[in-house]
């Protein structure tokens, strides 16, 4: 095999590893290679298969140990590829025909060591990033938000000074069965009405309004405790929105008002009363 068919066999097997080859240019690279003294050895084929990876990110740095292995084995290879032509190449004199065959054969073999650095920089890199990726990605906790009897029961295993009122009819006659407790602890400013037997209550005519009044205060100014609605679920826990620093409440009023609340409610219509009993 002369020269030319050399580099011919070897843009066909680079061809073949990244666009691959028409039916004429197999049979082509067939001939080629049972023509080649190496028998188109199969490291041509992994040289042709690298080129197709140039331009590949290869920023990671191949470890010393395997970078020497790689240079003494192309070394080496290239060494025996290079004794086999020159023993196989005629002496021709005028130095001219001898001058190309050196220059085609240096090309290609050139090329071709380059490519398999090229390949085992990448086999590396590939492998480095597969390691990464086979580490799971840690799925971030979403926080559940708790139901509003999940913070009831908390505040009461979490404080030490809750007080609990159990939750009696008022003033307005047509609501008789109306049960439940209100506790509340100072320290955290926090507490939950409890209650069941609480009519329905359009929130376009009416809503149900809370009231706190503290010991030291009487029952001239009591403090706001928030509006809130019932439907028709049966028990309702209601967070209490206290708008100032309660401090000891000893009676809790809840009335029916307009829609929005009032500042100052004239307890007409009183639906339910809770008197402190610890």
């Amino acid at each position: 095999m002369n020269n030319v068919d050399e580099v011919r066999m070897l843009d066909l097997l680079i061809q073949q590893a990244t666009y691959g080859l028409s039916d004429e240019e197999a049979r082509e690279l067939a001939q080629l290679e049972s023509a080649s003294p190496s028998g188109a050895d199969n490291s041509i084929e992994l040289t042709a298969a690298a080129v197709s990876m140039v331009g590949i990110d290869q920023s990671a740095e191949m470890p010393s140990h395997l970078r020497a292995i790689i240079t003494a084995d192309a070394a080496r290879y290239f060494d025996e590829q290079d004794d086999a032509r020159r023993a196989a190449t005629p002496v021709v004199s005028g130095g001219d025909t001898a001058n190309t065959g050196s220059f085609w054969n240096s090309l290609g073999w050139l090329v071709a060591a380059a490519a398999c650095i090229a390949l085992a920089v990448n086999l590396y890199t590939t492998r480095q990033g597969s390691e990464i990726a086979a580490v799971p990605t840690p799925t971030p906790e979403v926080e559940r938000v708790l139901t509003p009897a999940e913070q009831r029961q908390q505040l009461l295993a979490s404080a030490p000074d809750v007080t609990t009122a159990a939750v009696a009819k008022g003033n307005v006659p047509e609501i008789e069965d109306v049960t439940g407790d209100i506790v509340w602890s100072d320290q955290a400013q926090a507490g939950y009405v409890r209650v069941r037997g609480l009519p329905a209550n359009d929130p376009t005519r009416e809503i149900y309004q809370l009231w706190i009044f503290e010991e030291s205060q009487g029952d001239k100014t009591p403090i706001d405790g928030g509006i809130f609605d019932i439907n028709e679920e049966g028990e309702a826990i209601i967070p209490i929105d206290a708008r100032l620093k309660t401090q000891n409440p000893g009676l809790f009023a809840i009335t029916i008002e307009r829609p929005g609340g009032v500042v100052v409610s004239d307890r007409k219509r009183i639906a339910a009363l809770a008197k402190n009993e610890t």
